[in-house]
């Protein structure tokens, strides 16, 4: 009797450990059945979208193989283009209104005179007549360059190159002008 006793618990402990392993292995096959049905669900939009893209595409080819843009569109677009170009004209000529002002106070404000004051000039060296030689007198500003005083005397009427005020003022360093230096611009020959 203690032999079917022993026999009868041993197969209890079996049956319970087999449906343990039952409960446990049915909760997996329930999380896989899970995510197999978010991945259908997935699969279901994706699906979804590429109708809606494979859609789009076919009109977007009806329209490009068609009679292209018709003559309405075509009409807006040129009208816009040349609403552009007319504020691109009257954009460019407010930029030359502005520079030409900004030319006429960056010529005052830059050190150098409104108007230059003639002055007389005793030529040495550099000058062909050897005598006397009318100019006008130039007080060097912060920035200036040999080219720079030229080109805003040849902005007031005073046609002058560089070459010509290095050559009427002997000794002179272009590379190394001081703020304050007096120099000589020649006036052009009459």
């Amino acid at each position: 009797m203690k032999r079917i006793l022993i026999w009868i618990f041993i197969l209890g402990i079996s049956l319970a450990a087999a449906r343990a392993q039952d409960a446990a292995t049915q909760q997996q096959i329930d999380q896989i059945n899970g995510r197999l049905q978010d991945l259908q669900d997935a699969q279901a939009v994706q699906a979804k979208r590429i109708t809606a893209l494979e859609k789009e595409i076919s009109e977007l080819r009806d329209k490009s193989n068609g009679s292209g843009a018709n003559p309405d569109d075509l009409q807006k677009l040129a009208d816009q283009v040349q609403e552009i170009d007319k504020k691109r004209q009257a954009d460019r000529e407010l930029i030359l209104k502005e520079i030409g002002k900004l030319g006429k106070v960056g010529g005052s404000s830059s050190g150098r005179k409104s108007t230059p004051s003639v002055t007389t000039n005793t030529a040495t060296g550099g000058s062909s007549t050897g005598g006397k030689e009318n100019g006008y007198e130039y007080k060097v500003a912060a920035g200036d360059t040999l080219s720079i005083i030229a080109k805003a005397y040849r902005d007031r009427g005073i046609k002058v190159t560089a070459e010509q005020i290095l050559k009427a003022n002997p000794g002179l360093d272009p590379k190394s002008l001081k703020v304050g230096q007096k120099i000589f611009i020649p006036a052009p020959a009459q």
